[in-house]
């Protein structure tokens, strides 16, 4: 006989929001939740499994057997199955072990709403509450005031477990609470304004990178407990950080103990492989036509914003979502009942997700990750768009590490490469990622696909960041990048920081942090980022010479930037440009200080614009353009 007390948290419980796939809280209700029941603290467990025969809970407590706990399905046909067990509380493994009535299918599930799992390899669910008390109540409210719009944006991407390891100490990574210290000041010595996470909710397999998950609603155990995730949220926002994490809907893997065949049938994934099964990532795909599947992932996101504090979401694989062809040849896809390629349920879902975030979190952020020309990723649901508030510029990123990676004597014959971002920068919020995915499967490190002697790959690299910082949009760029790691990312190693020992390496941090610093400081970087009127050519046509010349412009008619980027290692003298006005020129910022590594060609403190036309303009002056370098100028009166 089952020793299950039946009991329910669904008081409340609107299952026709459920069924309609509107419910986006269901972490309060399904999983388990510590309670106490009539003077008996114990467990209440909730899970939906409408296919099931029988759902017991399986445990540490009763010796994995599954005839003691019996949950209690529904009323309602919700095919939700609930109950209290007295006496079993926090620290205690539990499955739910589920008889199918699906040709008698047994299956051994962990929760998965559980908000803690055991560490991998092992399986288990975790009976946990994680209360915790906020210290970021200046972040908050400054978020609230915050607008990424007009405000600077640049992201340090981070793999925990690799960022840096303890060599003293069996080589093992960092827990959350020593990042909560050495992450959490190196960021902000670096001048980032946020941070973003690779997955870290739960995961079986360390290859993954965190990419295929299992626990969604369980920070994974590797580095510590779930408050202790919270703890380092909390210094993040302490020391005026924003917190990112990626989140993946796009697929799941198909571990016994996952989402996957949960109850005997194809309950979270799409039952026909054509939308069901991922090829290139060999999992599965939700299935995004379900209700209740929508509600599962929506209540998801809002979970991490709700009870982590997060500032931003980056959606991982979008393009894979919107696109029943993608990666399928002929005849490995359906199309849609208009005949076309487009996954009608799942940019459904994507609009959804972004209406209830911002209506509930309207001061955070989405971001695709989308590598196609499908329209309107960033703009709002109300205009046609899929109602993110920003996209990666892949094209961007792609062009301009192609051109980087010419030796600079063939670069005038390819100028396009890097102009033509400008035709289409302002089609959606874009940001400019560097990411993990650039250092990766032999594709080299940012400073490996450099050209020329050990100075010139470094000059090069300077300048490419120096490039990036001055384009339009938000910035990010994965660690180790920021100071010239020599080697692909290796997920099982450590950053090489004893190569800041080094003079380039140190000067190219030096540059990063710098231009952090002046991205922040001049409104004419960051205010009109994703506007058209904030960007003007000076002159995109010098091939001959591979210079490019631009301005970039604040909501101030004062509030400009004079940028000037030489992408040869020929320095240019009495080089001529043309300006907006009169005045003099002040040198602000240059790639190629000897602070950074470089040779020291520099301008003088000041130089008088003249009134020569020039560039079409009334007004130029002639300045120097140091060799590989980027040099950033203001106009004072």
């Amino acid at each position: 006989m089952s020793k299950v007390i039946a009991h329910s948290l669904f008081s409340d419980f609107d299952i026709n929001l459920f069924k309609a796939g509107k419910h986006f809280r269901l972490y309060e209700k399904l999983g388990s939740h510590i309670i106490e029941l009539d003077g008996v603290e114990g467990t209440y467990f909730a899970v939906w499994a409408p296919s099931a025969k029988s759902v017991s809970v399986v445990g540490d407590f009763n010796y994995w057997t599954d005839q003691e706990y019996v949950l209690n399905v529904r009323w309602d046909a919700s095919g939700i199955w609930e109950g209290f067990i007295p006496k079993v509380g926090k620290g205690n493994l539990y499955k739910y072990k589920i008889h199918s009535h699906n040709e008698g299918i047994v299956t051994e599930k962990a929760d998965p709403y559980a908000r803690r799992c055991e560490h991998p390899p092992k399986t288990a669910s975790v009976v946990w509450d994680d209360p915790y008390t906020w210290d970021d109540t200046k972040w908050m409210k400054k978020r609230k005031k915050h607008n990424a719009v007009d405000a600077p944006y640049s992201v340090y991407e981070v793999h925990l477990g690799s960022w840096k390891k303890k060599f003293n100490d069996n080589n093992r990574s960092l827990s959350y609470v020593e990042l909560a210290d050495e992450l959490v000041n190196y960021v902000k010595e670096m001048q980032f304004t946020h941070v973003e996470l690779m997955p870290v909710m739960e995961y079986p397999y360390d290859p993954s990178w965190g990419y295929q998950i299992t626990g969604y609603f369980a920070p994974t155990s590797r580095f510590g407990y779930p408050e202790d995730f919270k703890f380092l949220i909390d210094k993040f926002h302490q020391n005026d950080i924003g917190v990112i994490l990626d989140w993946v809907p796009s697929h799941f893997p198909e571990d016994d103990h996952g989402l996957g065949f949960f109850d005997g049938s194809h309950l979270y994934e799409h039952p026909d492989r054509r939308k069901g099964y991922h090829p290139d990532w060999k999992s599965l795909i939700f299935n995004y036509g379900r209700n209740e599947v929508k509600s599962f992932l929506i209540s998801n996101a809002i979970f991490w914003l709700d009870q982590y504090h997060v500032d931003g979401l980056r959606v991982d694989a979008v393009a894979s979502m919107i696109f029943l062809d993608y990666s399928r040849n002929y005849g490995e896809w359906e199309p849609n009942m208009f005949g076309g390629n487009e996954y009608l349920e799942a940019i459904d879902f994507l609009k959804e997700l972004n209406e209830e975030v911002y209506a509930s979190f309207p001061d955070v952020q989405t971001i695709a990750e989308e590598s196609t020309a499908f329209p309107k990723i960033s703009r709002p649901t109300y205009l046609g768009g899929l109602g993110f508030g920003m996209k990666w510029m892949m094209g961007w990123m792609h062009d301009s590490l192609k051109y980087f990676k010419k030796e600079p004597i063939y670069r005038k014959h390819h100028q396009n490469d890097l102009t033509f971002s400008m035709t289409y920068a302002f089609t959606e919020n874009f940001m400019l990622p560097l990411s993990h995915d650039e250092v990766v499967y032999g594709k080299q490190s940012i400073i490996g696909r450099m050209p020329g002697d050990e100075w010139q790959k470094f000059a090069n690299l300077r300048l490419l960041y120096s490039y990036m910082y001055t384009h339009p949009g938000s910035k990010l760029l994965f660690m180790g990048g920021e100071f010239g790691q020599h080697t692909e990312w290796n997920f099982e190693g450590s950053l090489d920081w004893y190569i800041l020992e080094y003079d380039f390496h140190k000067g190219a941090q030096d540059l990063v942090r710098d231009l952090n610093i002046l991205y922040k400081k001049y409104p004419a970087l960051h205010e009109k980022q994703f506007e058209h009127d904030g960007f003007e050519w000076i002159a995109h046509d010098d091939h001959e010479n591979s210079v490019l010349s631009y301005i970039r412009k604040g909501k101030s008619a004062e509030d400009i930037l004079i940028t000037v980027c030489n992408m040869t290692p020929i320095p240019r003298e009495n080089y001529r440009i043309g300006l907006p006005k009169k005045g003099k020129l002040v040198q602000v910022f240059n790639s190629d200080y000897k602070k950074y590594g470089g040779s020291g060609i520099s301008n003088k403190k000041s130089i008088k614009i003249e009134q020569l036309n020039w560039n079409n303009r009334e007004h130029s002056c002639e300045i120097t353009v140091p060799p590989l370098a980027t040099v950033i100028f203001k106009i004072e009166a």
